[in-house]
């Protein structure tokens, strides 16, 4: 599986309304004991990803997490741009996701989110 599509299942397992499927995407690239942890929350383990995502989609119905960048890499440490876009189209600011892999970078070991822009100093 090449970089890109392993970060966009990734975003997939975000954006799938059916909790099975949501489950297969996450599982075919989540390492044993990765976790995820952003400003709203920290994840040990699929299944607590997995809660969370749920409890994304409950409250936001319909939503899904879309890639906006390239996936940049360098000594196994991958970062890209998403947004979180509703139903209706609109979406929250941008985010950005740092995302430590396997050595074979097969597999997805810890994700860091960051919501929004940077500040200027």
């Amino acid at each position: 599986m090449s970089l890109t599509h392993l970060i966009d299942t990734y975003c997939a397992a975000w954006s799938d309304q059916d909790a099975e499927r949501r489950r297969t995407l996450l599982l075919s690239v989540w390492g044993e004991g990765a976790t995820y942890t952003d400003p709203t929350v920290h994840a040990d383990g699929a299944n607590d990803l997995l809660v969370h995502i749920a409890g994304i989609q409950t409250r936001y119905p319909g939503a899904r997490i879309s890639r906006t960048s390239d996936v940049d890499i360098h000594h196994g440490i991958a970062r890209f741009a998403w947004k979180f876009v509703l139903p209706d189209g609109s979406s929250f600011p941008e985010g950005l996701d740092i995302a430590f892999l396997d050595a074979g970078q097969a597999r997805i070991t810890r994700i860091i989110g960051f919501f929004g822009p940077l500040a200027i100093a």
